[in-house]
């Protein structure tokens, strides 16, 4: 068993669309009508045919309150791996990205925590080497 496709709800998916791909770097992958939303994914330029991410629409009357709570707690609501978190808030910030926790080395893992402009927080993660 392994993972295909994991949502982000996204309170505006064109935005959200733009957004991950443009700023982010992230690829589209199925762009489908479905009535008023679309079934919209994108994937890691770095693994186009690996995991999608599916930006799903906030309307179900349950999201709202749960989002703004996790938000209102500083929780992420994903977390992406990269190589150099410090490279990559320095990248992201450059192009405008608003964070709201700075690198931070916690030991094993260092991360910082942005805001995805469509509702949500993501934290990017990097394992930091084991001491010698």
């Amino acid at each position: 068993m392994r993972i295909n496709v994991m949502s982000i709800f996204v309170s505006d998916q064109r935005a959200a669309l733009e957004f991950y791909t443009a700023v982010l770097g992230f690829v589209p992958v199925a762009d489908v009508p479905l009535g008023e939303f679309s079934w919209l994914t994108i994937a890691s330029s770095e693994d186009p045919d690996g995991m999608q991410i599916l930006l799903e629409p906030n309307n179900h009357p349950a999201v709202e309150p749960f989002r703004s709570a996790i938000v209102a707690d500083g929780i992420p609501w994903a977390s992406f791996a990269v190589d150099d978190v410090q490279a990559e808030y320095d990248r992201l910030s450059e192009r405008g990205v608003v964070f709201t926790q700075a690198p931070t080395d916690f030991g094993p893992v260092t991360t910082a925590v942005f805001d995805d402009t469509v509702g949500n927080l993501i934290q990017l993660t990097a394992m930091n080497a084991a001491p010698a």
